[in-house]
């Protein structure tokens, strides 16, 4: 088993999608309309849907804004440097919902940006480690 995707219904397909390929890198792997059930998706990601999991984009024509609820947190995105993907951000006029320094109860660095839609999207160093 493994993660396929996560899903975002969002209000305008198009600057939802210049959002997370402009600012957060990610490409875009595939787009259909379904004129029946009136909706369209966007699948967007790092690498193809076969070897990693992707993030779904849902417009539901007609729709544009959903509200937020409780549930949900956030997506988190890693990156070579928070503080420098954070300036990034806001010099292209994305909303920074907290600044890049060290997390409230340790020394891991983060950053909180929002998307389009009010979503919010956490940026952390990558941490990975070559095996």
């Amino acid at each position: 088993m493994r993660l396929l995707h996560t899903m975002l219904r969002v209000g305008n397909l198009q600057k939802s999608i210049d959002f997370y390929t402009n600012i957060l890198g990610m490409k875009l792997l595939r787009q259909q309309q379904y004129p029946e059930g009136e909706f369209t998706l966007a699948f967007l990601g790092y690498a193809d849907e076969a070897s990693s999991t992707v993030l779904e984009l849902t417009y539901n024509w007609g729709v544009h804004s959903y509200d937020m609820g409780t549930a949900f947190g956030h997506i988190a995105v890693a990156v070579d440097d928070v503080y420098q993907a954070t300036q990034a951000a806001r010099e292209k006029g994305v909303k920074i919902l907290r600044d890049a320094g060290p997390m409230n109860a340790g020394s891991t660095i983060i950053a909180f940006l929002e998307d389009p839609d009010g979503y919010q999207i956490e940026l952390l160093n990558d941490k990975r480690v070559d095996q």
